[in-house]
């Protein structure tokens, strides 16, 4: 008789891709993808990152899904049960706990984040309605900044949204939702590319992103793709696991994990398709990166540009959206955790864990403003320097991360039996089960290495 969670199940093989999508897809490939291929050798970037998703990316995807489909329970209690069935050491399950605590940091500032967007979203929907617009947007920006209240409503209402979806459980909330949300978000982003086709700069953005020059390429290159392909998979933090224990048995691991990737990857090169020709009619430099163009250049863009009002909403709605589906996904560890553990309600449970996210971001918060001369001593390294909120996301993405995708990549690969794995992995041809094997052994674990120890290397 086949196992099902007791917090529901995916209806269908197209709500996990959804869903799993919804995860991998973030403010991350809307802009720092885009931003990352054109700096690092266009096309030639993109062939380096697909090859890092076949390396690394897949073969820790599809342990994180079997692990947890096999498992049917939050990530530390189906590893706690996994460990007991395979008489291994009890270590292992620190794995659900460096994930689980991950998830609630990164969430913690994501959400903070996640608020610019909302309150830039609104901006735009007031300018519509006949209010002030945004004549001066780097005063903007830094009035958001360095206003606590404003930050901590903003940060508060996503918080809520979040909460609200992962309260009402897999099929009425995560569901639910993601069946809205994720094509809602291409239906945007295909607007938005063709609105960039009008501006005739389409083609120039096409080989800004696509063109390969070798001639950028260069160790870091391969560092910098490995980096995104690993992180944009939302691998190391539990939250596929988390998914896969929501899977139907008969859904083939393999399939979906290649559909996720692929979409995840189309979305990334989607906005820069949409990004871009902006960016080149306008005269903006495309490697500003982050929130210095999203949040301060692009909206003298929308000003100068025919219909800019209802292109920045887009746009901005579009990052709501990107960001809303990636924190469903990092609360739901913690609350199918505490639904186990602590025999509270999924309503409860998901309360506590957003009450527990949004005090630890308030510190977020106050690192723009209040706390900004806040630093980390100088002589710490690697981490030394960084401001609270800089702190929280280094260690998280950048240790955490790693750290619990290089352990589930050495369990399921030297500690999980080859008979629960061809039973999870069925669809797979021995020839191909043994690539993964070799793979998840060998191959992703040196590369993440690399990555886990590159910043101190660099430092």
């Amino acid at each position: 008789m086949e196992k099902t969670s007791i917090h529901g199940m995916w209806s269908s093989r197209m709500a996990f891709i959804l869903a799993a999508t919804g995860s991998a897809v973030g403010l991350g490939n809307i802009w720092r993808f885009p931003y990352m291929t054109s700096d690092n050798g266009g096309g030639a970037f993109v062939l380096v990152y697909l090859g890092c998703i076949a390396l690394v990316g897949l073969p820790i995807l599809m342990s994180e899904i079997l692990l947890g489909r096999h498992g049917r329970r939050s990530p530390v209690n189906a590893l706690t049960d996994l460990v007991r069935e395979l008489g291994a050491s009890k270590g292992w399950i620190s794995i659900g706990w460096i994930g689980m605590v991950a998830g609630v940091l990164i969430l913690s500032f994501y959400s903070v984040v996640g608020g610019w967007t909302l309150h830039y979203s609104w901006l735009y929907i007031s300018q519509l309605l006949g209010g002030n617009g945004i004549t001066d947007p780097g005063a903007t920006f830094t009035g958001l900044l360095s206003s606590p209240g404003e930050l901590t409503l903003w940060h508060a209402v996503f918080m809520v949204l979040t909460l609200g979806v992962v309260a009402l459980g897999v099929e009425k909330g995560l569901e639910r939702a993601v069946r809205f949300l994720m094509p809602a978000l291409f239906v945007l982003l295909l607007t938005l590319v063709i609105y960039g086709a009008t501006t005739g700069h389409l083609g120039e953005a096409a080989a800004f992103l696509f063109k390969p020059d070798w001639s950028k390429i260069s160790g870091r290159t391969f560092l910098d793709a490995m980096g995104q392909a690993f992180f944009t998979l939302s691998l190391g933090m539990c939250t596929m696991m988390t998914y896969g224990a929501y899977l139907p048995k008969g859904v083939s691991i393999p399939q979906v994990g290649v559909t996720v990737a692929l979409a995840d990857t189309g979305v990334a090169l989607m906005a820069g398709l949409a990004i871009f020709p902006i960016v080149i009619s306008f005269g903006l430099d495309p490697q500003g990166g982050g929130p210095g163009l999203i949040f301060t250049s692009l909206p003298h863009a929308f000003n100068a540009m025919p219909f800019g009002i209802v292109y920045g909403l887009l746009f901005f709605a579009l990052l709501s959206v990107a960001a809303w589906t990636s924190s469903i996904s990092l609360m739901e560890p913690a609350t199918a955790y505490l639904v186990e553990r602590a025999g509270l309600g999924r309503r409860a449970a998901a309360a506590v864990v957003g009450a527990v996210c949004w005090v630890a971001g308030l510190a977020t918060v106050l690192s723009f403003n209040v706390w900004a001369s806040v630093r980390v001593p100088e002589h710490l390294r690697v981490i030394g320097g960084k401001n609270i909120m800089d702190m929280i996301e280094f260690v998280s993405n950048n240790l955490m991360l790693p750290l619990g995708g290089l352990l589930i990549a050495l369990f399921t690969g030297w500690v999980v039996k080859q008979t629960l794995l061809k039973d999870e992995l069925g669809s797979l041809s021995p020839a191909a089960l043994s690539l993964w094997r070799w793979l998840v052994r060998l191959v992703a674990p040196l590369l993440v290495l690399a990555v886990l120890i590159t910043p101190f290397l660099l430092d």
